[in-house]
């Protein structure tokens, strides 16, 4: 199992320790609720050093990410970043993925840390015509990630630059005290805004460090894994594995939007057969109406108790105090309010079809 450079910090600050994706990481610290609802009011840190950063140097660089990607890189700006997947010949994910322009020839992929080598081997292999310059560097590299309304204040007592100035899926690269060439970016997966800072593996302790100094005033809390998942869940933002996988297309779990079939890309034909027919079935969004928790693998049924899905992700919302969830339906039920149920410990369990976010932020 591999660590990341701030494992000792989340020893010291108490963190319940799980594997996940070949990292000891920290699940949690003082309780999932109690983390997520500070995110959401206040401002939280987040180790996530175990994704994966992967650049593409070259003058071929847009021709291989046009190639691979699901979305248009031609409309990345230098200094923004841009939501996409890798897509198989079959139309399905192989990962979802940042991509940040540098400039025409350099970019980096933030992709997730179950994916690095697979990711890594699908590049390599589409890179053999373009002749661009890879690097792997996320053994390298550490990402926090500092989530939540009070983080615009906190990081502005760090940095040299107006942080309201810089407009969501944004970055740039500054020094944080002094901790050379961080890379800022208006990204993150809470939905309450914030930044993710990029950088060497010998900053990360130094720049946690600080922003926990600097961070008193505003109450700055750690916070984990379990917290992550579900401030995304009331997003509705797909977890790879979970909600998204190689046998799931893009059209299916409602990506359409990052999906540009106006370019060549592999996977391409699969995706406009899908578009042109209509997937049979479709990812959704869904509220409990009666109490309970729905999770991962569950069971879906009409009111005819039928089986038409299977839960793909599913908590108990903090914010909302309702079972919510994300699951794939037969389309034929995918309409918002649709009655569905979810089959919890052998009781069929009202729900909804429901729109995401399931909260404002």
């Amino acid at each position: 199992m591999k660590k990341t450079s701030l494992y000792n910090k989340h020893l010291e600050l108490g963190a319940k320790i799980i594997p996940f994706s070949g990292f000891l990481m920290p699940v949690q610290y003082q309780g999932v609720n109690a983390e997520h609802l500070h995110v959401r009011k206040s401002v939280g840190l987040f180790d996530v050093s175990h994704m994966g950063e992967i650049f593409i140097i070259g003058k071929k660089s847009i021709d291989l990410l046009q190639l691979i990607c699901s979305n248009d890189i031609s409309k990345i700006s230098n200094g923004k970043a841009q939501y996409s997947c890798l897509v198989n010949e079959n139309g399905g994910i192989i990962d979802d993925l940042i991509i940040y322009k540098f400039n025409e020839n350099k970019f980096m992929l933030v992709v997730n840390a179950g994916n690095i080598e697979k990711d890594w081997n699908w590049i390599k292999l589409n890179n053999k015509k373009f002749g661009n310059k890879l690097e792997n560097k996320s053994d390298n590299m550490s990402l926090l990630a500092l989530q939540g309304p009070n983080s615009y204040d906190l990081l502005q007592e760090l940095v040299d630059f107006d942080v309201s100035s810089l407009k969501n899926y944004s970055f740039l690269k500054n020094d944080i005290n002094e901790f050379k060439d961080v890379i800022i970016s208006t990204t993150g997966y809470t939905g309450s805004g914030g930044f993710e800072l990029y950088c060497k593996n010998k900053y990360a302790s130094g720049i946690w460090e600080i922003l926990f100094e600097f961070g008193k005033k505003f109450n700055l809390k750690p916070i984990g894994l379990a917290a992550r998942d579900t401030l995304r869940l009331e997003m509705g933002y797909c977890l790879y594995g979970n909600d998204i996988n190689e046998n799931t297309n893009l059209i299916e779990a409602g990506l359409k939007w990052i999906t540009n079939i106006n370019k060549s890309f592999i996977g391409k034909n699969s995706l406009v057969r899908s578009i042109k027919n209509g997937p049979d079935k479709k990812l959704v969004g869904f509220k409990l109406n009666e109490r309970g928790i729905p999770r991962h693998n569950y069971k879906i049924f009409n009111n005819e108790n039928n089986e038409i899905g299977i839960v793909t992700s599913g908590t108990m919302s903090p914010v909302l105090n309702e079972g919510i969830g994300l699951g794939y339906v037969n389309s034929d039920y995918s309409e918002i309010g649709s009655l569905i149920f979810i089959e919890i410990r052998n009781k069929k369990v009202k729900a909804t079809v429901h729109k995401t976010p399931f909260v404002k932020t």
